[in-house]
């Protein structure tokens, strides 16, 4: 954006929130919100959900009883609340369907959702199996219903420029990506006591269990997966992954690390790996192109350059570079100058905006129902992710490279080991 398009733009925008043009502005149309598992994403999405005009939430769904008065203090009066997804569906006050429940329950909700005739916002990942995530896709388009993946840095100002320049080529083309989402925490909720059976540990803990939740590579690396997707412009076609319990021996089923290699067309890579005992990195996601480096992190993004090297030998001239040491010459490849990591400081990507991912793609979600533009994170977008998921899962414990299948309509493929 240039000085005049900046002016311009901050002149409307204060234009736009004076006290006259709120007055005069239309009141937003209503939206009326049933929520599907009231937990803590549920409880953060419903808090953004809020700070859009016109949305109020109708109904909560949840099987753990304290949701409700944790999301009547969120919401600020009584929410009336019910076990049953189907009563929550039969309501006629529901406009909309927020699904946030844990994904190995997505596929039986956002079906049921998809066949009542509401459009449907739902948390990553897609599905849990091969074959949920095909299913979903067909329900949802049989049902011609409109749908929005909880993929929220695909709304994110300072992602999206980064992403629009990679494919614009600013960093060449783009071989390989590394992902890392790290931590130091056990990942683990507090259970009440007394729990018999241990019905409440399974209930909250959940995402400790390899039967109910894809694990470190779902729960956190399908964020990195749709962003390799999306500046590679396909699904990977296979995946070899590792994962173990290191630190944590608390009866968990899924590790407390995983380290995960995407295979993408023309040799091209996403390397994913996540901690669980160590923050180091963070968030963060590192495009590697032929001419330059893109940094993403949920914050901000910052591009680097290749230096361009002078002493470069061509095909019709051969360096005459040797290195003498203790009498031994040897080849230039053997010195080790100029490969110390690069310390200055990079290009920083400046959008103007820094709004949170989640309030920006619920925010477009809302518009999209109101029919204002198409979704941006469709369907096809949770699919390419989620069955990367499910079929990433299955790999960390087979330890073998497995291949992603495409969507194929009409039901389910198995995934193969090659």
């Amino acid at each position: 954006m240039n000085r005049r398009d900046f002016i311009e733009a901050a002149s409307l925008t204060a234009l736009a929130s004076s006290p006259v043009a709120r007055a005069a502005a239309p009141a937003a149309k209503p939206l009326r919100l049933g929520v599907i598992g009231a937990g803590s994403r549920g409880q953060e999405d419903m808090r953004q959900f809020l700070r859009v005009p016109g949305v109020s939430i109708s109904a909560i769904c949840d099987i753990y009883p304290s949701r409700t008065e944790q999301v009547r203090q969120l919401v600020g009066h009584d929410v009336p609340a019910t076990t049953s997804y189907a009563e929550l569906l039969s309501r006629h006050d529901v406009d909309a369907v927020l699904i946030a429940s844990p994904v190995g329950c997505h596929a039986e909700h956002i079906i049921a959702a998809a066949r009542s005739g509401r459009p449907i916002f739902g948390e990553k990942a897609l599905g849990f199996t091969v074959e949920q995530n095909h299913n979903i896709v067909d329900e949802v388009e049989r049902a011609g219903v409109l749908f929005q993946i909880g993929h929220e840095y695909r709304y994110a100002s300072w992602v999206k420029e980064s992403v629009r320049r990679i494919q614009h080529g600013d960093i060449g083309k783009p071989t390989h990506i590394y992902a890392y989402w790290n931590r130091n925490n056990d990942w683990r909720r507090a259970v009440p006591s007394p729990d018999p059976g241990r019905k409440l540990e399974h209930l909250i803990n959940w995402r400790l269990y390899r039967d109910t939740s894809g694990g470190l590579g779902t729960e956190l690396g399908s964020h990195h997966i749709d962003i390799a997707n999306w500046i590679f412009g396909e699904q990977p076609e296979s995946v070899l992954g590792t994962s173990s319990v290191c630190v944590y021996h608390d009866g968990r089923t899924v590790g407390d690390n995983v380290q995960l290699v995407f295979n993408y067309s023309q040799g091209r890579r996403l390397m994913f790996s996540s901690l669980t005992d160590n923050a180091k990195n963070g968030n963060e996601l590192w495009v590697y192109g032929t001419e330059g480096s893109a940094q993403i992190t949920i914050e901000d993004a910052t591009f680097y350059y290749e230096k361009k090297l002078s002493n470069q030998p061509t095909a019709d001239k051969p360096t005459s570079k040797t290195i003498v040491e203790r009498g031994v010459v040897t080849g230039a490849s053997y010195s080790t100058g100029g490969e110390m990591p690069y310390r200055g400081v990079g290009e920083r990507v400046n959008t103007g905006s820094s709004s949170d991912p989640t309030l920006e793609s619920i925010r477009s979600f809302v518009e999209a129902v109101r029919g204002e533009h198409a979704v941006v994170a469709d369907l096809h977008v949770g699919f390419r992710s989620g069955i990367a998921c499910s079929v990433a899962h299955d790999a960390v414990f087979a330890e073998q490279r497995m291949s992603i299948p495409q969507y194929r309509g009409n039901g389910g493929a198995e995934a193969k080991t090659t």
